[in-house]
């Protein structure tokens, strides 16, 4: 095993191997983090598997650097992510000679994992981090305005009371239930209402009529 006989020296050849490899997929490094963190992940497995074993476990590490990839260009909802981060820390977990070693491969892993974030505020981020950033975003925008205007509609729409208003209760408006709040007027479950204004989702009503008697 050479050099990685030392459980510290393990750490940190999977630390900075991760640590590069998932910073080449943050950042804009022009395959530089990529080309380092290949070198450092191949040592690790050359020092301890055989040729067969070692493209076997490099063939799982890589796929699940390509899950991640995946996730953050199409699924985006983490899922992909999650096993891509499981595949590689079995694959340098069962690489290990022994279970020590294995242990500090992992920890390597999950601290290079993390610590590859920092590039972020150091260097470029790649454009389909942006693109993704911008598509929430927007979505989300579009999501709020939408539901504003709705409610903006109900403007003047007469509609009776569900609960009895102290002053915030539920009303219905055009077979439709949403919750309200009256102008500091009490107003009881069955009265006639109307809705005077609406600012964002908050809508405010006024009684139209008596309190309906049962």
């Amino acid at each position: 095993m050479g050099l990685l006989s030392h459980d510290w020296i393990v750490l940190l050849v999977t630390l900075f191997g991760t640590l590069f490899l998932i910073g080449e997929l943050l950042v804009n490094m022009r395959g530089l983090f990529g080309v380092l963190g290949l070198g450092f992940i191949s040592v690790y497995f050359y020092s301890f598997l055989t040729p067969d074993m070692f493209a076997l476990m490099m063939f799982v590490y890589i796929l699940g650097l390509t899950l991640i990839i995946i996730d953050g260009k199409v699924v985006n909802d983490g899922t992909l992510a999650t096993i891509g981060a499981t595949a590689m820390i079995i694959a340098v977990g069962f690489s290990a000679p022994n279970w020590v070693s294995g242990l500090y491969a992992v920890i390597g892993v999950l601290i290079g994992g993390a610590s590859s974030l920092m590039f972020l505020k150091v260097f470029k981020r790649r454009e389909m981090w942006t693109k993704i950033a911008l598509v929430d975003q927007l979505s989300s925008e579009m999501g709020y305005n939408s539901m504003k205007e709705s409610y903006a509609d109900l403007v003047n729409k007469t509609g009776k009371a569900l609960t009895d208003m102290r002053p915030v209760g539920t009303i219905q408006i055009d077979e439709e239930e949403y919750s309200a709040v009256s102008n500091g007027q009490w107003i009881y479950k069955g009265d006639e209402l109307r809705v005077v204004s609406v600012d964002g989702t908050r809508i405010l009503v006024k009684k139209t009529s008596k309190p309906t008697e049962e």
